[in-house]
């Protein structure tokens, strides 16, 4: 049975930043449902995406993969000979959970779980690159240093996933979609008190950019066809997707 997230229900004296440990962990899949509209939308299209894009022979990576679920999404809809998945996470809590849920699904493709820090891996014979709400969490000036290594690694014809929570440029839009991203909380049952609460220990930790800064730094970083394909409130996906080479 999915555990509920209660983890802000209570008055919390001093609010640390937030991070992925062991009771964000166990309450995960409820707290994604529950926080992030059209997750299991993007979900399912990752899926459909890696039918399109995965190459033969090729690694397909999932960076701050979390509890796996975008992982088993991409095993699922692989059709290709020889690929292999590398799912990669800063938590080991997270890492443990994964390992537990990708077990219960019968697969022949191999799923390599990592515990590391994305900014230092490297990305080599890539076809498909996830980044699920995972980018929002680096350093600023760490990004483009890693859209690049992740544009490099890409093999010709590859496509990176990237799903992020954005602002928006103008300051009446964006506050529109806060209020809108809160109401959807409070309809999926947390209080004011929780969304008030988790708002604040993210506040560090969450430093989200606006399309356009995206979609410029993935230009900058090679990529020639960029766009939002999905979006819900503040929240959406984006597909970067590396030309083939002209011979």
């Amino acid at each position: 049975m999915q555990s509920k997230d209660h983890i802000f229900a209570a008055p919390i004296a001093q609010l640390g930043d937030f991070c992925f440990d062991q009771k964000v962990a166990e309450v995960f899949p409820d707290m994604i449902k529950r926080s992030v509209p059209g997750y299991s939308n993007i979900i399912s299209a990752i899926g459909m995406m890696t039918a399109r894009f995965a190459q033969p022979h090729s690694q397909l990576y999932d960076l701050g993969c979390s509890l796996g679920a975008a992982t088993q999404e991409m095993r699922r809809n692989l059709t290709q000979d020889g690929c292999a998945i590398i799912a990669i996470d800063n938590s080991s809590a997270m890492l443990e959970r994964a390992a537990n849920h990708l077990a219960a699904f019968k697969s022949d493709v191999p799923v390599t779980l990592t515990e590391a820090d994305i900014c230092d891996i490297e990305i080599e014979n890539a076809s498909v690159v996830v980044l699920n709400f995972t980018l929002q969490f680096i350093a600023p000036d760490k990004r483009e240093a890693l859209l690049k290594k992740i544009y490099q690694g890409l093999n010709p014809g590859g496509v990176l996933i990237l799903s992020e929570k954005f602002i928006s440029a103008d300051d009446t839009v964006n506050q529109l979609l806060i209020d809108l991203h809160h109401d959807f909380k409070r309809a999926n049952g947390y209080s004011e008190l929780e969304v008030s609460q988790k708002r604040t220990a993210l506040e560090n930790v969450l430093r989200p950019d606006t399309p356009e800064q995206h979609k410029e730094r993935l230009a900058r970083v090679g990529f020639n066809h960029v766009d939002m394909w999905f979006q819900c409130f503040n929240f959406g996906s984006m597909v970067a997707i590396k030309q083939v080479a002209i011979k």
